[in-house]
């Protein structure tokens, strides 16, 4: 079986780490890497912790408009498929990556697999909610994390090609538990104490875009009474500059953006996670920390379910009474998230299929 897989972002570098390897044990796999992330701390270093091969191919595309971006993806990810046979191309999560590397496919008439799908917001001025409801009515294949992305995918008319089969994160985050998590070096370097800080991540265009609730967002991390760890996405840093929004507290420690293992630490040997990320929202439940997510509404519904995260709106007196009050729940860690052995499913899903 000859598979292309898309790649573009922090995320789908995580996702692809666990699948890639189970797919190279019997199949031949080409990574194309879009660019969409270039820094090194959000690229490169990902590659290099997770032992993720080098991508075959960078297409370098780099930030941009959306209709930019995604056509620039859209026309090296085409060029690449037009040149080499490919039985299945995979793409991952929501990105713009994503979408790009779904729309070549299905046009040349090659099946799609959709890493994560079937998850909704229900709000379409996320990009990401666009992306991914594009990207599933367009996949041959669709693997979802969870009943309710299955229950939401019936609900839209798509019941052919769906395979609940848990989550390819939850795989990539056992591997590294694994291998452990050098906890006190990590803490002693940052000046912090196990359980006595906040860890804040805050990079979606709904808080970075809106000045109003980025600086009640600043606003309500500097006045929290715990110490608070910023790793600050590049996206974020930018937009703080460009709108003239000063963190000056002496209670926020801003750093540059975590690697895996780093960003792993950070979480499980915090109080409490303030985000705005899916991603970390899963991690969160997955290691027993309370999360308080700083959107409006989330496509991991699971994990408000269960207790592990509250939403709270960008507002000072709402972020910092929810963050104070955030308490571990009596559920399971990884409530309602799916099964285990998300990567061994999907290879048996394709090897069945592609025969």
């Amino acid at each position: 079986m000859r598979i292309a897989s898309i790649v573009g972002a922090r995320p789908q570098f995580i996702k692809a780490a666990p699948l890639s390897r189970v797919l190279r044990q019997s199949h031949y796999e080409m990574l194309i890497h879009t660019g969409q992330h270039y820094d090194y701390k959000m690229s490169q270093s990902f590659f290099d912790e997770l032992e993720i091969p080098e991508p075959d191919i960078n297409l370098g595309v780099g930030s941009g408009a959306h209709g930019v971006q995604t056509a620039e993806m859209l026309r090296g990810i085409e060029e690449v498929l037009i040149a080499n046979p490919f039985d299945v191309v995979l793409v991952y999560g929501d990105t713009n990556s994503t979408l790009a590397g779904a729309l070549a496919a299905a046009k040349l008439h090659i099946p799609v697999a959709h890493v994560e799908a079937g998850l909704r917001s229900y709000n379409r001025r996320m990009p990401e909610e666009v992306n991914r409801v594009l990207a599933d009515h367009i996949s041959t294949f669709l693997f979802c994390p969870t009943d309710r992305a299955r229950a939401n995918l019936a609900s839209e008319g798509i019941v052919e090609g769906v395979h609940v089969v848990g989550d390819v994160m939850l795989d990539a985050l056992r591997e590294r538990m694994r291998i452990g998590l050098d906890a006190s070096s990590f803490l002693s370097c940052h000046g912090l104490q196990a359980g006595h800080y906040i860890l804040a991540t805050i990079h979606r265009a709904e808080n970075t875009d809106d000045p109003h609730r980025l600086a009640a967002i600043v606003r309500a991390l500097a006045a929290l009474p715990e110490p608070v760890l910023l790793p600050l996405h590049p996206r974020t840093r930018v937009k703080l500059a460009r709108l003239d929004i000063k963190l000056e507290s002496e209670n926020v420690c801003i750093v540059e953006p975590l690697g895996f293992s780093a960003m792993l630490t950070a979480e499980q040997q915090a109080r409490a996670i303030v985000t705005d990320s899916g991603g970390v929202q899963k991690e969160a439940s997955w290691l027993g920390v309370p999360c308080v997510t700083v959107r409006d509404e989330t496509e991991w519904v699971e994990t408000v379910e269960s207790g592990w995260n509250v939403l709270v709106e960008a507002d000072v007196e709402a972020l910092v009474r929810t963050v104070r009050a955030a308490n571990r729940p009596d559920a399971p860690r990884g409530s309602g998230l799916g099964p285990e052995e998300a990567s061994s499913r999907i290879r048996v899903v394709l090897e069945e299929s592609l025969k």
